[in-house]
């Protein structure tokens, strides 16, 4: 069954395309919340003269989310989490804690834009801003172990100790 969406779907498509799904999905969910319409040979000569009259309005939405995108240039996330002994997370990371972690470095982004596998384990992972329908950036995602900075401030001292061995060696010479 062709629809014709009304809306952008993450997943399906977005606003104004015209997508295959099944006829349930369709006649069931699409239609009845008016998130798409039957792609019949009017709604698409419709839909084609509305495009070409929106052409401009496109053009700068399509300006504005390139504006938005340049904002996650060089943007690297590190996301701290509860991690057990065997290396696994306790939970999982997914576009939620991601728009949480942009928020906190000053950067706004709804949540259901972003697309991401939920990370279960420590890593670096790639998440997915789908700011238009052409316009999309990809973010590194580094998962850290939240004890991680501990062992890190263990090994500093350890470095430091044949330091001193060295200078006490000298002075007894």
């Amino acid at each position: 069954m062709e629809i014709i969406l009304k809306e952008d779907i993450i997943g399906l498509g977005y606003k104004n395309d015209i997508v295959n799904v099944k006829s349930g999905y369709g006649r069931n969910y699409l239609i009845p919340q008016g998130k798409g319409v039957i792609a019949s040979e009017s709604a698409k000569k419709v839909l084609a003269e509305n495009l070409r009259q929106q052409a401009h309005k496109l053009e700068v939405l399509k300006a504005a989310a390139e504006d938005r995108a340049k904002a996650l240039e060089g943007v690297v996330l590190e996301i701290p989490a509860k991690v057990s002994a065997t290396g696994a997370l306790y939970g999982s990371i997914g576009a939620a804690q991601v728009a949480q972690a942009l928020k906190e470095k000053g950067i706004e982004i709804d949540r259901k834009i972003i697309t991401m596998h939920d990370a279960k384990t420590v890593g670096e992972f790639e998440a997915t801003v789908h700011f238009h329908k052409e316009v999309e950036v990809k973010v590194p995602v580094k998962v850290v172990a939240e004890n991680a900075p501990v062992k890190e401030a263990e090994a500093a001292p350890v470095e430091e100790a044949p330091v001193e061995e060295t200078e006490e060696a000298l002075v007894e010479e």
